[in-house]
C-alpha cells in the first residue's frame, strides 16, 4: 500500500500544464466503439479509471493501447456486448458504455456500476433515455438492453452529465433524430460533441440545455486532443490558496473555472485569468477570508467536484464559510479527516459550516473518495508539520501523479510504500 508524506509550511511557486480531463476522456473512449476505423487520442491522462476503460474496450474486442499520453483504439473487431461485474464495480462511469453498445451491437449486458461512494446516484435517467429511443430494458440480476435505437424525444428530469452523454452516444447510432432536453451543460459534454463530429456525426447544442443528434451517419476514425482537466486545476489552485505562494496553470480554459476563481477572489487571493493560463497568488502574511456561501450546482454553477478542495483551503481563514452540497448526499467524507487536522467544521445533511481556524496541523488521514483525497493533500500543504495520507487508490483514479504535480510547484511531498 502506498502513502503520501506531505510537509506543510512551504509556499507553492511555479508553472504547470494541467493534464487531460478524466471526465472527458472516459466518455470519448466509450464513443470509440462507434468509430469506423482507428482513433488516436492525445493528452490522455494516465489514470486507473482510464486503464479500466481500456480493459473494457479490449474485452469487447477492440484493440486499445496507451503509450504515454497517447491512446490508440481500433474498434473494427469489436463484437462483444457484455461488461463484467468486476469492471462495472471498478468504475461507476462504466455505465457510459451502455449507449454505444446498443448503438453498435443492438444489445448490452451490464451489472450495476461501482466507484466512489457519494450516496445514491441512480442510473434510472440513463435507462429512461434508452427507453425513449425505442430500446427494451430488463432488470434481473443486472441490466439487459436490446433493440436498435430509433431516435426520439429524451427529457431528463435533472441535467445529469452521464445520462446526457449516454443519450448522445446511443443517439449517434439511431435511425432517426434525437432531441435531448434539459441536457447537462458541462464543458466535457462539448468535448464529446466535438469528438463525435470529428468522426462524421452531426451533433449540435452541447453547452446549452437542448442537444440534437442526427443519427445513422457513417463514422470514420480520426484524431482528437482531450481538453484539460478543470477539476485538477481547481485542486492545484486550492493547494496554492492553502499553502500560499503563486501558481500559474496552463492547458485549461479559465472560463470553465469561473465560479471557483470567484470564490478564491472573494477569499482574498489575487487571480489573473488569460486565454493561455490562470494564475493564483496568495500572500502568506495575510489570512484568507471566509466566503458567505459556496453552493454546488450543475454547470455553469460551482462544481461539486471542487467543493472538497476549496473547503480544505478555507478551513484556515478568518470568518465562516457555509457550503451547501446540492448534488450528492455523501460528499462530506473528507470532513472528519480535516477535523483530525484541526479544522472546525460542522455538518448537517447537505450543509457544512466551516469556522476558519488559525492553522491546521499534520496528522494521519485517509482519502475515502477521489476529490476528498485531493482536498486532504491541499490541506496538508497549508498545515504545520507532516501529514501522512493513505487511500491513494482513490486519488489515482483522477489525478495523474498528484505528488509529482505538487513537487513541480515546490511542495515537499513524497510517495512511499507503507
Amino acid at each position: 500500500m502506498s502513502v503520501m508524506y506531505l510537509r506543510g509550511g512551504r509556499p507553492l511557486e511555479g508553472e504547470l500544464t494541467v493534464h487531460g480531463a478524466k471526465n472527458s476522456v472516459l466518455p470519448i473512449l466509450a464513443a470509440c466503439l462507434l468509430a469506423g476505423g482507428p482513433v488516436t487520442l492525445s493528452n490522455c491522462p494516465k489514470l486507473t479509471d482510464v486503464t479500466t476503460a481500456l480493459d473494457i474496450l479490449r474485452r469487447l474486442g477492440c484493440k486499445a493501447e496507451q503509450e504515454g499520453h497517447r491512446i490508440v483504439v481500433d474498434p473494427t473487431g469489436a463484437e462483444g456486448n457484455a461488461i463484467s461485474e468486476k469492471q462495472m464495480q471498478a468504475m461507476r462511469s462504466s455505465i457510459i458504455f451502455l449507449g454505444p453498445l446498443l448503438a453498435r451491437m443492438g444489445e448490452a449486458h451490464l451489472t450495476y456500476p461501482g466507484g466512489c461512494e457519494l450516496g445514491p446516484r441512480p442510473i434510472d435517467l440513463h435507462l429512461a433515455a434508452i427507453r425513449a429511443m425505442g430500446c427494451g430494458i430488463t432488470e434481473d440480476h443486472g441490466i439487459h438492453c436490446a433493440g436498435r435505437p430509433a431516435g426520439g424525444e429524451v427529457y431528463l428530469s435533472i441535467p445529469s452529465v452521464g445520462a446526457t452523454e449516454n443519450a448522445m452516444l446511443c443517439a449517434v447510432g439511431a435511425s432517426g433524430v434525437t432531441t435531448i432536453s434539459n441536457a447537462a451543460r458541462e464543458p466535457e459534454i462539448g468535448d464529446l460533441q466535438s469528438f463525435l463530429n470529428s468522426l462524421g456525426a452531426r451533433v449540435r447544442g452541447a453547452g446549452s440545455s437542448t442537444i440534437t443528434v442526427e443519427g445513422g451517419r457513417p463514422l470514420s476514425g480520426g484524431e482528437f486532443h482531450i481538453m484539460g482537466d478543470r477539476i485538477v486545476a481547481a485542486t492545484l489552485l486550492s493547494a496554492a490558496a492553502a499553502a500560499g505562494g503563486r501558481v500559474r496553470l496552463s492547458g485549461v480554459d479559465w472560463r470553465h473555472l469561473a465560479t471557483v476563481l470567484s470564490v478564491f477572489h472573494q477569499a482574498g487571493c489575487r487571480v489573473e485569468s488569460r486565454l493561455e493560463y490562470v494564475e493564483l497568488e496568495r500572500d502568506r502574511a495575510i489570512a484568507l477570508r471566509g466566503v458567505p456561501t459556496v453552493r454546488t450546482a450543475p454547470y455553469p454553477g460551482f462544481p461539486t467536484d471542487a467543493q472538497a478542495p476549496v473547503m480544505a483551503a478555507l478551513a484556515v481563514s478568518q470568518g465562516c464559510t457555509l457550503f451547501v452540497e446540492t448534488m450528492f448526499d455523501s460528499r462530506y467524507r473528507h470532513v472528519p479527516e480535516l477535523i483530525r487536522m484541526g479544522a472546525d467544521i460542522t455538518t448537517e445533511g447537505r450543509v457544512a459550516l466551516v469556522r476558519g481556524v488559525e492553522r491546521l496541523h499534520g496528522a494521519k488521514v485517509e482519502a475515502h473518495d477521489l476529490r476528498g483525497g485531493g482536498a486532504l493533500a491541499a490541506a496538508a500543504l497549508g498545515a504545520e508539520g507532516v501529514t501522512v495520507l493513505s487511500g491513494l487508490s482513490h486519488i489515482d483514479r483522477g489525478y495523474e501523479g498528484l505528488e509529482t504535480m505538487l513537487q513541480c510547484l515546490g511542495a515537499d511531498v513524497e510517495r512511499r510504500e507503507a
